[in-house]
């Protein structure tokens, strides 16, 4: 027996989440079992703990797209009893039964060796949301991104996947411009790096086609109106990764930063990378990631906790990252 989130469809179609006890034999196919030490509640967990977002693809689903473990269990050559690994994406939490629970069953093939130098709590702290910035920053790096290209915005600052951009990007010298609601959090997105504070009323409604050019590079996590004027305030040739889209799924933008600047739009999808990618970014994210700025960004808590954090998080109470101990 293992406790559970497990969320199941109501007769109205809405769901519930509830702490569960569930056997092994609940869990779905797969050739590799997983006895979890930690999860994290992520921006797209809390969507489908609450209902408030389409993430969830079956029901009844375990949430959680972010897991690290040890495996209990291998059909697979390529994990051994003992070996401690995690996963990050690949429908886990949506399609699959994730991470929000203390035993999960999975593909092999999902599976990603725990960095040196990084442990399982630690991995988590990383989770989906540091991933993705680093996935972000390698976009923009590879497009010809330097610290000498000039300032780099980075929008949602003061969520996970922001925290964790500002903390890479001032950790390779970047001048970062952090775009935040939560203007209280200046002194926190300071202590991680950020030379400048930028209110979100600055960028959240709607602005003009082409606006004044500010920043070389964007990493965005927020879309809808924010990403439109960041792509609008753009510098000639310059990048922006858009990574999420926490206000909205629409794009309410023109051509004109696009051909008139030549400024390049980058998509990062971390779900379904592919296992080189993710071994470079867990890679770099294990040597370049200042870990005291890490625990500072990073608050506990039980599974037991997590529903009740869901709601929390929807609404931006949460600074940085939630890491859930799905053993208390």
């Amino acid at each position: 027996m293992f406790n559970a989130i497990l969320v199941s469809q109501q007769e109205d179609n809405s769901s519930e989440a509830v702490l569960s006890r569930r056997e092994t034999d609940d869990l779905p196919p797969g050739d590799v079992l997983v006895r979890v030490a930690w999860s994290t509640l992520n921006y797209k967990d809390a969507l489908a703990i609450t209902g408030k977002g389409a993430v969830i693809r079956q029901y009844p689903m375990v949430p959680g797209i972010d897991l690290a473990g040890t495996v209990e269990q291998s059909d697979s050559p390529d994990w051994q009893p003992g070996d401690r690994v995690l996963i990050n994406g690949w429908g886990i939490g949506e399609a699959h039964w994730g991470g929000l629970a203390q035993m999960a069953r999975v593909r092999s093939e999902w599976l990603t060796a725990l960095p040196d130098g990084l442990d399982l709590r630690q991995t988590m702290a990383i989770g989906t949301a540091g991933y993705t910035a680093m996935l972000s920053l390698i976009a923009l790096e590879r497009h010809g991104l330097t610290p000498d290209s000039g300032d780099v915005l980075v929008t949602g600052a003061s969520g996970g996947v922001g925290s964790f951009a500002v903390m890479l990007l001032a950790r390779r010298g970047y001048r970062v411009i952090a775009a935040t609601g939560r203007v209280e959090e200046r002194e926190y997105l300071e202590r991680l790096g950020a030379a400048e504070i930028l209110p979100r009323a600055e960028l959240d409604k709607p602005g003009r086609p082409l606006d004044k050019a500010r920043w070389a590079g964007v990493i965005d996590s927020v879309g809808s109106h924010t990403l439109a004027n960041a792509c609008a305030q753009t510098q000639v040739d310059g990048l922006v990764a858009a990574c999420g889209l926490a206000q909205g799924m629409d794009f309410p933008a023109t051509v004109a930063p696009f051909i008139l600047r030549g400024v390049s739009l980058l998509g990062i999808n971390s779900v379904y990378r592919p296992h080189a990618e993710r071994a470079v970014a867990w890679s770099r994210l294990a040597t370049e990631l200042d870990l005291d700025r890490l625990e500072q960004a990073t608050s506990e808590i039980g599974l037991t906790e997590a529903i009740a954090a869901a709601g929390d998080l929807l609404s931006g109470h949460v600074r940085g990252r939630l890491v859930v101990d799905v053993n208390r």
